[in-house]
């Protein structure tokens, strides 16, 4: 493995940095680990994420290689991760930590909007993307967002996604494992989680399911929950995605 780009605390020390300012759910500020194989991406973000008091950014890494010696080290919230790198890439880089216990949750960076690589890193339960030139205060949102357990992909955004699967989608040849796999796991849904299910794969957002459905926007967001944990997915993309996987949408 190549040796870790500036995976030093910002006073260039090894080890996790002590943390000050306001405090997240944790009780401290959210950690903050950066990915990307250029340098200035790497200090443009350390700069945007750096000076908040309830944000600090620990560290950062050069290639996907070097996430599992970064995150061992600093035990980060979030990870900051490009998708292209020389060596190990993103992708590979997100589903092999998003497969370990107790991952950090992962923003994956990207310059495409909705391409197959972005669906492929949700896929595998990172939280949401950024694009390299989201305003600086979009960002920072993005990221606290993501460390309070939240999908970081609007209700535009997630239709943007599944109408992207349909179209590049090519028509079913034989048996298609990955349909199989998303029917087998709707099956063992009560018929009011499968509505709020479909209602998630359309895209609609809480307050949209609980018109239609009829139901409060505080019951929609407990199904949405429930659907989460009884599914083992990470986010409601996901679950938008394993129905569209389904053919129900």
């Amino acid at each position: 493995m190549a040796a870790m780009a500036g995976v030093t605390n910002p006073a260039g020390e090894a080890g996790p940095p002590s943390v000050t300012g306001p405090a997240n759910a944790a009780g401290r500020p959210v950690r903050v680990l950066i990915v990307d194989d250029d340098a200035l991406v790497r200090a443009g973000l350390s700069m945007i994420l750096g000076g908040l008091p309830d944000l600090t950014v620990v560290g950062e890494a050069a290639d996907g290689g070097e996430v599992p010696a970064a995150v061992a080290a600093y035990a980060p919230d979030v990870v900051l991760m490009d998708i292209r790198m020389p060596r190990v890439d993103g992708l590979t880089a997100t589903e092999a930590l998003r497969a370990q216990p107790h991952p950090p949750e992962v923003l994956v960076l990207t310059t495409f909007d909705a391409d197959e690589q972005v669906l492929r890193a949700l896929r595998a339960g990172a939280a949401g993307f950024l694009l390299k030139d989201t305003p600086p205060a979009e960002i920072v949102r993005a990221v606290r967002r993501v460390a309070a357990g939240e999908a970081t992909l609007s209700p535009t955004v997630t239709r943007t996604l599944i109408a992207h699967v349909t179209a590049a989608a090519p028509g079913p040849v034989g048996p298609d494992p990955r349909r199989e796999r998303a029917l087998r796991l709707l099956t063992g849904l009560s018929e009011r989680e499968r509505q709020v299910a479909v209602a998630l794969g359309r895209g609609h957002t809480n307050a949209e399911i609980a018109g239609e459905l009829f139901m409060s926007v505080a019951t929609v967001k407990a199904y949405v929950s429930r659907l989460l944990t009884r599914l083992e997915l990470n986010n409601r993309v996901q679950v938008a995605l394993l129905v569209h996987d389904a053919g129900l949408v």
